[in-house]
């Protein structure tokens, strides 16, 4: 992808990359939490725990407190998560039921959710699961984990591939959650989500905040410093 097949306002110069994003969002996950990581992108998340630091990460079909991925040659595939990759298990780790995990997401267990996203509204809306009527419906467990954890987090690239913003003041793709997103990690800014609108936490140093607006389709409010959004080379 080249900045002349996108808006003139996007910065696609300067961006983090999926990993990068990954750690940024790792960071703030507390010592001990339960932590259920969406399907693909949002799997890279447990890679980049920060010393000291140990979250115990859940998947829907049944696992808690699994570990890396195996060794290429030496996977196991009785043990996967939900995107059906597979896992280690780390000591405790618990095996249970379909429903049983359902139970501990729909009752308030988890601490955090980590998800992609399509788009998400000032709101705190989030439409993650499918882009209008295209494609075949799958959004699995997604409508549970939104309203289930008690924190949700997004991590997504700021703009779509064609330059269109992801955050934005209405989703017009269906909802997988209403007013369920507390914060965003993106490829160019952190963001929460405050009394309906978004508000900057941090962003590149790189980037004006007239810049950031322009690739954003919802107003930034400014509460507060807004700090370097500064990450590692990964």
């Amino acid at each position: 992808m080249t900045t002349e097949t996108l808006s003139p306002n996007v910065r696609d110069d300067i961006k983090l990359s999926n990993a990068q994003i990954a750690w940024r969002a790792a960071q703030d996950i507390e010592d001990g939490a339960y932590v259920n990581l969406g399907i693909g992108f949002p799997e890279m998340v447990a890679r980049y725990q920060p010393p000291g630091r140990q979250a115990v990460f859940h998947t829907e079909n049944g696992v808690l407190d699994f570990g890396e991925p195996p060794a290429a040659g030496e996977e196991d595939w009785d043990l996967i998560n939900a995107g059906k990759k597979a896992v280690t298990l780390k000591p405790g780790a618990a095996f249970f039921h379909h429903a049983d995990s359902f139970a501990m997401v729909r009752g308030g267990h988890l601490a955090v959710a980590i998800l992609g996203a399509y788009q998400v509204a000032q709101s705190g809306d989030l439409a993650n699961w499918r882009v209008g009527s295209k494609g075949v419906p799958a959004v699995g467990g997604a409508m549970d984990l939104v309203h289930g954890a008690k924190q949700v987090f997004v991590i997504t690239e700021h703009v779509t591939k064609d330059g269109k913003p992801k955050l934005v003041e209405t989703c017009t793709f269906p909802l997988t959650g209403v007013g369920c997103i507390t914060r965003i990690y993106t490829s160019h800014a952190v963001i929460d989500i405050t009394g309906g609108h978004f508000v900057l936490r941090e962003k590149l140093a790189g980037m004006t905040l007239e810049e950031l607006q322009a690739m954003t389709g919802a107003k930034l409010h400014i509460e507060g410093p807004v700090s370097d959004l500064v990450v590692p080379a990964l």
